[in-house]
C-alpha cells in the first residue's frame, strides 16, 4: 500500500467522517492506513484515528493505493465474495494471531457486524473465525513446543492464550496429550532414533 508523504485533512472532510455525513458520500472517499480499508464518508464503523486516516478523491485511486473496499459501506459499489472476504480475515488472523482478538474486534476491523462477519466466515469455511483462530494458535503453539525449550506458560501466552490451564485443556482436547507429554514424546522418539 503506498502512503503520501504529507497529507491533511480538511476540517470539513474530517467533519463529515465524525459525522457520517451521506451529503458527503461521493465527493470524496477516506481511507485507514492501519486497517488497509477505505470508506465512505457515512460509514458506520468506528471513527479512525485522524492520524491514520487518508483522503481520496475517488474509488479507483484507493484501490490503486492499495486499499480495499470497506464490507460495510462498499464504496467501490460492489459486493466481495464470501470466500475472498474470508481468505482475507484468515490471513489477517495468520498475522495477528497472538493478539487478544474478539469477534467485535475482528468485526471493526473488517468493517461489518459480528453476526453478519461470524456467519459469512461459517457459511464459506464451515467453521467460525475463532475456531480457526484457535486452530492456528495450537499450530503456533507445537512449533514452539518442538523448536523452544520455553514453559508451557510462556508458549501460551506467546501464541494468545492468556490463560495456561485453559491452554493446556484444550490442548488436551485437540491433540489427546498434553503440551508437556507431546514435548515429552517428541523427545523421546528423538532419543530413540539416534540411539538405533
Amino acid at each position: 500500500m503506498k502512503t503520501q508523504k504529507t497529507f491533511s485533512i480538511p476540517a470539513i472532510y474530517w467533519k463529515a467522517i465524525m459525522e457520517n455525513d451521506p451529503a458527503f458520500d461521493d465527493q470524496f472517499f477516506y481511507g485507514v492506513q492501519t486497517t488497509g480499508i477505505f470508506c465512505r464518508p457515512s460509514c458506520k464503523s468506528r471513527l479512525p484515528n485522524k492520524e491514520n486516516v487518508r483522503i481520496f478523491k475517488n474509488a479507483f485511486i484507493a484501490l490503486e493505493q492499495g486499499y480495499r473496499p470497506c464490507k460495510r459501506c462498499k464504496p467501490d459499489g460492489l459486493k466481495l465474495p464470501a470466500e475472498e472476504w474470508s481468505q482475507q480475515i484468515m490471513e489477517w488472523l495468520d498475522i495477528y494471531f497472538a493478539e487478544d482478538v474478539t469477534l467485535e474486534k475482528l468485526a471493526d476491523t473488517f468493517h461489518s457486524s459480528p453476526y453478519h462477519l461470524q456467519r459469512s466466515f461459517k457459511r464459506s469455511t464451515g467453521r467460525s473465525p475463532l475456531s480457526y483462530l484457535q486452530q492456528k494458535r495450537l499450530e503456533k503453539a507445537v512449533q514452539e513446543l518442538l523448536t523452544t525449550n520455553r514453559s508451557v506458560a510462556d508458549i501460551a501466552g506467546a501464541v494468545g492464550f492468556l490463560n495456561t490451564p485453559y491452554f493446556i485443556t484444550l490442548f488436551k482436547k485437540k491433540t489427546d496429550q498434553t503440551p508437556a507429554q507431546f514435548r515429552r514424546g517428541v523427545n523421546h522418539n528423538e532419543a530413540k532414533r539416534t540411539s538405533d
